[in-house]
């Protein structure tokens, strides 16, 4: 089968024939018809520090991703044969504290589909049935593939109620423009976009940010501050992993308010506790993936209410063999969501 892997451990990727995977009892095989670059391949193409003490080459990479099912196990009743899915690409094990008492975003042994096993960039891929979530097929595989992206967006502005309330989207990367859009059709009264990216603040105010804010032209701190009486936003969802725009944001957020954080800083980053955190009173969420399958109820439902924009977040749709291109888009940060796609259904 044709694939994109991770041959060696330097800069780049290839695309090569590699064997087509075997399917297990509690498995399905998937015949992938899109699959969407996320930053995390970007760092595994880049061979950056995290990819290197992460990533056992060669592997297939990719994780973002939505296909037909060709080929069930056989201890396997849903999906059934010819279902189009999505998936959840943290495999769990089902049976750590964490599994069991329903918080297996948090598994202890969680592996990552396309960094800890051969992943979506490829004609097809097996999975656990488990992980395999139903889709409508009567919607573009290009538009499914980023479900699992869009749940991390779902997490991190979902982590606490956003009805009423100011939020602060810090990073307008393809999941922070999705964060907009989920903060929007949650009844977010008022959103604000930061970044240092014309091209995608732009993007932002297309799937309805009330204001962005460039942080190379504007002072996020005094603008946000001037515009909510000096109080500054109940919410704050970092996604941009900044520590520069991590720190400012302490300074914005009100009193008593929630700071949900999804970016990840390159290392360690210096907050002055006492009154960034204590004297201000806020709550502080880390987020990692997507609540299994919580996460992925709620993303349906916001899909299904017709309030989300994800034909405008999705900005480059590309031919399998034209990945080096979107890598190029992603570098740049000319593009929302780019998706390949990989067969026909």
């Amino acid at each position: 089968m044709k694939t994109i892997s991770k041959l060696t451990p330097s800069i780049g990727a290839t695309a090569i024939d590699r064997p087509k995977p075997v399917c297990g009892d509690d498995d399905v095989m998937i015949q992938v018809l899109a699959t969407s670059i996320c930053g995390t391949d970007v760092h595994i193409y880049d061979y950056n520090p995290w990819a290197q003490s992460r990533i056992k080459t060669p592997q297939i990479m990719g994780h973002e991703l939505a296909g037909k099912v060709i080929q069930i196990g056989k201890n396997v009743t849903s999906p059934k044969l010819g279902d189009i899915v999505a998936c959840e690409t943290h495999i769990v094990c089902g049976t750590c504290e964490f599994c069991l008492s329903d918080q297996k975003h948090l598994c202890r042994n969680t592996q990552i589909l396309g960094v800890d096993r051969d992943g979506a960039f490829a004609e097809y891929v097996v999975m656990p049935a488990v992980n395999c979530w139903i889709s409508d097929p009567k919607v573009d595989p290009a538009y499914l593939c980023i479900q699992e992206p869009l749940g991390n967006a779902i997490h991190t502005v979902a982590s606490g109620d956003v009805k009423g309330k100011t939020v602060a989207i810090v990073g307008v990367g393809p999941i922070g423009l999705m964060a907009v859009d989920v903060a929007k059709a949650l009844g977010a009264r008022w959103v604000v976009a930061v970044d240092v990216n014309d091209y995608r603040l732009s993007l932002a105010k297309e799937v309805g940010a009330d204001l962005s804010i460039n942080a190379k032209d504007q002072d996020p701190v005094k603008t946000i501050l001037d515009l909510t009486d000096q109080y500054g936003v109940d919410v704050v969802c970092e996604m941009s992993g900044s520590p520069r725009a991590l720190t400012s944001a302490f300074s914005y957020i009100k009193k008593g308010g929630r700071m949900s954080i999804l970016g990840l800083p390159d290392g360690p980053v210096s907050i002055d506790i006492n009154n960034a955190i204590v004297f201000k009173g806020i709550t502080i969420h880390g987020i990692t993936g997507r609540r299994m399958m919580q996460t992925w109820e709620l993303g349906q439902s916001l899909i299904d209410s017709g309030k989300l924009h994800l034909d405008r977040i999705v900005t480059h749709i590309l031919p399998f063999d034209q990945f080096e291109e979107g890598f190029q888009l992603m570098h740049e940060g000319r593009c929302g969501k780019v998706v390949l796609r990989v067969t026909e259904g």
